[in-house]
């Protein structure tokens, strides 16, 4: 009886037919010919809502579960769907309510459709989530009317479902192509002049127009009695590090989404054109001490154990330590390999702290540190100013813009590569810069 009772759900007609006998009732006062026909009306209500109650009540008619995928891609637009089995003799009016997981302070979820007797229908709807983690559903809620409407039978469903968010696999997905074209004319990426070649022996071609007449190859020419030459190709199976700063200054958000996990983001899809590339990835997180550290592999699932990995890195409210970072590339990375360092320095005191450990690392490595730029400093020094208040605004946002520029020409003096990127083109730039250094035989 209790289960029941918790079931029925009273509809705003009914309260609306409600206080329309009311005053009735209150007009039938004054005017007594009116009150027998109050009477009547009440009786007719009565009738209908328990018509209403055995319609919706005879059995359990309606079938429902929420399709989650096996996991969500951090920061992307995920489908959740919804199916639902109407197995009524009649069309009945559904009111969904889905209790979406705590992380999106989402209350307001409501979604009306309607559904002919002994018919399915599936919807879908999307959630970003920006946070990495665990994502618990709760019940999924729906309310069944009859064409009366007068009442509502809830059903529940899926009860507790949980789904792990993930770095954005499907940013990796999206740049997957730049593995295997090798001309990089697509919109958004430079093409990018090659100087010399490597010495990584391909083959040998019969010699056409354009190519470079330096490479032939005089004594496969002989016997041929037409021009050869060599062909060679990027060299391959070098190591490439992503090194991830997670410390308190990569805690800036942007756009609801943390420096780290745009990094986090970055370096997934840079590993998997890296891996495609034939090349071997590693990982290093650092802070205050050292955290996550995987050495370079070449393995086609390695992938899989980076995506592990950087789902349970986060970060720290402290500083990074880059003298522990350069001491832990001392002793783990002996070979010569490519660093990618997403750090991120607001002013230029803070870079001269940490450049001697920079330099060092350098000196036995091809170092690209990574930098953000501040959108909403850009937006600040890019608008007109209209008084003295506005007018000092801008002038430091101005100072941070040169900092970054000032920062950015140190190290570039000092023989580090740079990328200076919005958090938005962040995974576009690593890509290009890695291609650039692939295809200038930097590494």
């Amino acid at each position: 009886m209790i289960t029941f009772l918790k079931s029925i759900y009273l509809k705003p007609r009914l309260f609306y037919l409600l206080t329309g006998i009311s005053i009735l009732f209150l007009i039938s006062y004054w005017w007594q010919p009116l009150f027998g026909v109050v009477w009547i009306l009440i009786t007719a209500l009565t009738v209908f809502v328990l018509l209403d109650v055995s319609m919706l009540f005879s059995n359990s008619l309606l079938e429902g579960k929420r399709i989650l995928p096996e996991k969500f891609s951090n920061s992307d637009d995920n489908e959740v769907a919804v199916a639902l089995i109407n197995k009524y003799t009649f069309k009945v009016n559904i009111a969904i309510i889905d209790e979406l997981p705590v992380q999106f302070q989402k209350r307001d979820f409501l979604k009306e459709i309607t559904i002919s007797a002994k018919e399915k229908t599936t919807f879908n709807y999307q959630v970003r989530p920006v946070e990495r983690g665990e994502y618990t559903f709760g019940n999924l809620n729906c309310y069944v009317s009859s064409v009366i409407g007068l009442v509502q039978k809830r059903y529940t469903f899926n009860s507790e479902q949980m789904v792990k968010v993930y770095p954005s696999f499907i940013q990796m997905r999206k740049h997957d192509f730049l593995a295997i074209d090798q001309r990089l004319s697509q919109t958004g990426l430079k093409k990018i002049r090659r100087i010399g070649h490597t010495m990584e022996f391909e083959q040998i071609k019969e010699y056409v127009v354009g190519d470079d007449v330096r490479t032939i190859n005089w004594k496969a020419t002989a016997k041929q009695a037409h021009l050869m030459v060599n062909q060679f190709q990027d060299e391959k199976m070098q190591p490439i590090y992503s090194i991830i700063d997670i410390s308190r200054n990569m805690k800036m958000p942007f756009n609801g989404l943390k420096l780290v996990d745009y990094a986090i983001n970055s370096t997934l899809a840079f590993s998997n054109i890296a891996l495609k590339k034939n090349d071997k990835i590693g990982l290093l997180s650092f802070s205050n001490k050292i955290g996550s550290f995987l050495p370079a592999q070449s393995k086609k699932m390695y992938l899989n154990t980076i995506l592990e990995t950087l789902y349970n890195v986060d970060s720290k409210f402290l500083d990074a330590d880059f003298g522990r970072l350069q001491t832990m590339v001392k002793r783990k990375i002996p070979h010569r390999s490519l660093l990618m360092l997403y750090t991120n320095f607001e002013h230029i005191s803070a870079l001269k702290r940490q450049l001697p450990y920079l330099l060092a690392i350098a000196k036995k490595h091809v170092l690209v540190v990574v930098f953000f730029e501040n959108t909403e400093v850009s937006k600040l020094s890019n608008k007109k100013a209209e008084n003295i208040s506005e007018i000092v605004d801008q002038t430091i946002a101005q100072q941070f813009e040169f900092d970054k520029k000032l920062m950015i020409r140190e190290l570039q003096q000092r023989g580090i590569q740079t990328i200076y990127t919005t958090p938005e083109n962040l995974t576009i730039s690593t890509i290009n810069k890695y291609l650039e250094i692939k295809s200038r035989g930097l590494l």
